[in-house]
């Protein structure tokens, strides 16, 4: 399946593992580049720009494909050494990063004269058209169904999608809510050239979350999320579990972060993967959920992904314009 992001990329499927905190480690980003799709190292599962370059050299060591890393930019009190992270990015040789929270013009200049390209992933139309002025070489636009941050305008993917496409020029790829054949297929109709997927790939064999958490993924439906943070104003799509109906509990009362910031410390989720500890901590997962019904290894999925959708683009679809054709006729 060619598209404008394959071609642009040099990636065999037009499929995409995001960058997933915790979850974006050698094992499963050598998978997925050996599948023909395109992973992404986490950097900020790193605790160091040195344990990134390291990462950088493992996944090398389990891959001979092409491999990005995600940077992920967000405001904080005490932000990380980002800077640190992205010299790493650029002294280990990586070619494609993808960069997302805040606005990466400040990254830019020294990641394109590195010969990197960038693929910024955001959850608007505007945020999007801003990212393509500023210079990136693709954009990943997220739906409301997305697991972790959707923005706050709710809008889903179906209307964010081919909205986003009728404004772009560079390669646009989909992510939220999609984790088979149907969602790839479904995006390339809208005018998408490629797809994201962060849960459906945490559900896999190499997927170095515990196999509690994808059992319970497995067990999950799309009704199975809580969106927490919306009284701040910085919603997020987490798993439903004690901690995170607690969560929305409180802010339906009214609070300040500070009330539930012992909830959703990093560090808590970071059990849940670790320990499988399913009520640890907040842990983050879309609405694809629903739509996923077992544990693959990566290449089982992505090839299933692929053969699915000429099926359906060859098969199904086909049949139903030759028989309008046929009726015409």
């Amino acid at each position: 399946m060619r598209t404008k992001f394959t071609e642009a990329f040099g990636v065999e499927h037009p499929i995409v593992q995001g960058g997933m905190m915790w979850v974006g480690r050698a094992e499963l980003v050598a998978a997925v580049a050996d599948s023909g799709a395109l992973g992404f190292l986490t950097a900020l599962t790193q605790p160091t720009p040195q344990d990134l370059v390291a990462e950088i050299a493992r996944t090398r060591e389990l891959t001979d494909k092409p491999f990005g890393v995600n940077l992920t930019i967000l405001p904080s009190i005490n932000p990380p050494p980002y800077a640190e992270y992205r010299q790493a990015i650029i002294d280990s040789g990586i070619g494609i990063v993808e960069t997302a929270g805040s606005n990466p013009a400040d990254h830019l200049p020294h990641l394109k004269d590195a010969g990197i390209k960038v693929i910024h992933k955001c959850t608007s139309v505007r945020h999007a058209v801003k990212a393509e002025q500023v210079g990136v070489d693709a954009v990943s636009i997220d739906g409301f169904e997305c697991a972790g941050h959707p923005g706050e305008d709710d809008v889903a993917g179906l209307i964010l999608i081919p909205a986003a496409a009728r404004k772009l020029t560079v390669p646009l790829i989909a992510s939220g809510g999609i984790a088979d054949a149907r969602g790839l297929v479904a995006a390339l109709a809208l005018g998408a050239d490629g797809v994201n997927m962060g849960t459906r790939f945490m559900c896999t064999i190499e997927s170095p979350v515990a196999h509690a958490v994808k059992e319970q993924v497995v067990a999950n439906t799309e009704r199975d999320t809580e969106l927490i943070f919306r009284s701040l104003r910085n919603t997020a799509r987490v798993a439903t579990n004690a901690v995170s109906t607690e969560v929305v509990d409180i802010e339906s009362r009214g609070c300040e972060f500070a009330d539930i910031q012992h909830l959703v410390a990093g560090a808590r989720g970071r059990t849940v993967f670790d320990k499988g500890d399913l009520d640890a901590g907040i842990w983050t997962a879309g609405q694809s959920q629903g739509l996923i019904d077992d544990i693959p290894t990566v290449r089982e999925l992505v090839t299933r992904m692929i053969t699915e959708a000429e099926s359906i683009i060859t098969g199904r679809l086909a049949r139903t314009v030759d028989s309008r054709i046929g009726a015409a006729s």
